[in-house]
């Protein structure tokens, strides 16, 4: 069986990670104003229950960040066709888009805060 091409365009360098949810394909990012809308429909009180919520594909938690995590492709076809079997892939897309956060050099930060001082 060989893997479909992936048709959306994918910036990796902005956090961006391709998912598949059945036959739709989706683009998704964790930036800061996403997740905080999706801290704020489901009542997170910090970035660890938010974490938590994101990657123990919680009902929920799932529809929110398909929702509000999505930066290309059709997000309400992909939740009109979520099934449970999607959850696995959308909680390994979620903790890859929210590694970017972590694993991003900061090398431009040092010079802002020189430049600041």
């Amino acid at each position: 069986m060989t893997e479909k091409p992936f048709p959306l365009e994918v910036n990796g360098a902005r956090g961006e990670v391709e998912l598949w949810v059945g036959n739709v394909p989706l683009v998704i990012a964790a930036e800061m104003g996403g997740l905080a809308a999706v801290s704020t429909r489901l009542s997170c009180k910090s970035m660890s229950d938010l974490f938590l919520r994101l990657s123990g594909v919680e009902p929920a938690a799932t529809v929110a960040a398909l929702d509000l995590l999505t930066v290309r492709g059709d997000k309400g076809k992909a939740i009109g066709s979520l099934k449970l079997k999607h959850f696995g892939a959308v909680a390994k897309a979620i903790s890859d888009s929210l590694s970017h956060h972590f694993d991003e050099d900061e090398v431009g930060n040092d010079a802002a805060v020189e430049k600041a001082e």
